[in-house]
């Protein structure tokens, strides 16, 4: 069951990237990162203040709003898999899975964001898997 958990948490924490990178596009990343952050949610605002990026908020698209609630959706399933992974897996295994988040962020990059995935970045997705596979079995 840990297993199920800790691959669940491997894929909404690569989603996450994925729809902040879509969420964030004209806007502020200070101003973004406090709409998607529940955890950090004060911490963040305050970040936006301090740095005099709150008219931002005039200009965010109702496609940001979008992108930085599914961002922020994901990021928090994200963290409530792992931790139940945690809670009944082996840590070492879960954080190996957990880490496999890179592989999946490269490969959705090149799916949803059309991102280039070059030979060197092909071969590291190799090596990823094989590593946690080595792992966790």
């Amino acid at each position: 069951m840990w297993i199920m958990f800790a691959f669940l948490s491997a894929l909404f924490a690569a989603l996450t990237s994925i729809f902040a990178k879509i969420g964030i596009e004209n806007i502020n990343s200070n101003l973004a990162t406090a709409i998607r952050t529940v955890v950090v949610l004060i911490m963040a605002w305050l970040m936006v203040f301090f740095t005099g990026q709150q008219s931002g908020l005039n200009h965010l698209t109702q496609k940001n709003w979008i992108f930085l609630v599914i961002s922020g959706i994901c990021t928090g399933l994200s963290w409530l898999c792992y931790y139940k992974a945690l809670q009944i897996g082996e840590v070492i295994k879960v954080v190996s899975i957990d880490k496999f988040s890179i592989v999946l962020t490269m490969i959705l990059s090149f799916l949803i964001l059309k991102e280039i995935i070059t030979l060197k970045m092909f071969l590291g997705i190799i090596l990823i898997t094989f590593g946690t596979l080595i792992l966790i079995f």
